[in-house]
C-alpha cells in the first residue's frame, strides 16, 4: 500500500491509500479517516458506497462526516466506485463502465475481468483495512444512489458482516429501472435471477438468513426519484415480507450532497450505536 494523501481533520487523520487489488486486478484508491480515538486502541469502522460518476474523493470532502466520526469513535473507509486503468473496460456514458461500477461482480465480457465491485467491498477492502490499521471487525455500510444500492445489496447478501446498514437516495430497484437495466445486462447476460442477487428489493422479497434494519432517506425533490429510485418499491416489499425499514421522506431535498450533509450525522450516530454495542 501507497499512501497518497494525508490531513489533519477534527483531531483525526484523512488519509487515502492506492494498492493493488486482487478482486478487481488493478491498482485502486480508497479513503480512510482515522477518528483520534484511534490513537489509543482499534475502532470499529463504517464503509461508505459513492454513486455514479463519483471516486473516493466526493464523500471525504463533501459530506462533512468526519466531524461525526470524530465525535462517535469510528473510523470511515471510502473506496473507488469502480475499477480503474487503461486496461480496464469502459463505454461511453456516464452510467457504464468506469464510475459506475454498480457494486456486482460481473460475470460478462469484457467486464468480468476486473469488475467485481461486490467481492472488492464486502471481502478484499475489510481484510486490507483491518490488517493495516488500528480498527476492529465491527463493521457498518452505508452508501449514496447506486452506492446506497450496493450498500443494501452487501448488508442483505451477507449476514452478520455488519452490525447496520442505511443508505441516502439508493436505487432499491435495479431490476425495473433503466439504471440498473443497463448495467446488469452489460455485467451480468440477460438472465434475470443473475439480476436478483444484487436488487435489495428482491432479496427482501426472498429467504433471508436475518432481517438487519433498513435506514433510508430519500429526498421529496430528487430528480431521479420517479424514474431511477423507486422507494415505494422497497417499502411494499418489507411490508409485504416483514423486514425492518425505516423510510423518511425528506421534504425539499434533491439527490445532491446538500443532502447526504444534511442528514450524515444522524446516520454516523445510527451506525455507532449498533458498533458500539
Amino acid at each position: 500500500m501507497e499512501r497518497i494523501e494525508q490531513r489533519a481533520c477534527f483531531g483525526g487523520w484523512q488519509e487515502v491509500y492506492r494498492h493493488h487489488s486482487s478482486a478487481l486486478d488493478c491498482d485502486m484508491t480508497f479513503a480512510i479517516y482515522l477518528p483520534p480515538q484511534a490513537g489509543h486502541g482499534p475502532v470499529p469502522v463504517l464503509y461508505w458506497l459513492s454513486g455514479l460518476t463519483c471516486s473516493e474523493q466526493n464523500f471525504i470532502t463533501k459530506a462533512g462526516a468526519q466531524r461525526y466520526a470524530a465525535e462517535h469513535g469510528i473510523a470511515i473507509v471510502c473506496p473507488d466506485t469502480s475499477p480503474r486503468g487503461d486496461g480496464v473496460a469502459d463505454a461511453d456514458g456516464y452510467d457504464l463502465g468506469k464510475g459506475a461500477g454498480f457494486y456486482v461482480d460481473a460475470t460478462q465480457a469484457p467486464w468480468a475481468a476486473h469488475y467485481r465491485m461486490h467481492d472488492y467491498v464486502v471481502r478484499e477492502l475489510p481484510a486490507l483495512v483491518e490488517a493495516n490499521f488500528p480498527v476492529t471487525d465491527a463493521r457498518a455500510i452505508s452508501g449514496h444512489s447506486m452506492g446506497g444500492h450496493g450498500a443494501l445489496v452487501a448488508a442483505l447478501r451477507n449476514p452478520g458482516r455488519y452490525r447496520s446498514v442505511s443508505a441516502f437516495a439508493p436505487i432499491v430497484a435495479p431490476s425495473q429501472v433503466p439504471w440498473g437495466e443497463k448495467a446488469f445486462a452489460a455485467y451480468l447476460g440477460d438472465e434475470r435471477e443473475a439480476w436478483a442477487r444484487y436488487d435489495a428489493t428482491a432479496l427482501v422479497s426472498g429467504e433471508l438468513r436475518e432481517r438487519l434494519p433498513l435506514l433510508v432517506d430519500q429526498g421529496t425533490a430528487d430528480e431521479f426519484l420517479s424514474q431511477q429510485l423507486r422507494p415505494e418499491l422497497l417499502h411494499v416489499a418489507c411490508e409485504t415480507h416483514g423486514h425492518p425499514l425505516t423510510l423518511r421522506m425528506q421534504p425539499g431535498h434533491d439527490h445532491s450532497y446538500y443532502f447526504i450533509a444534511s442528514f450524515i450525522g444522524e446516520h454516523v450516530a445510527h451506525h455507532a450505536a449498533a458498533l458500539h454495542r
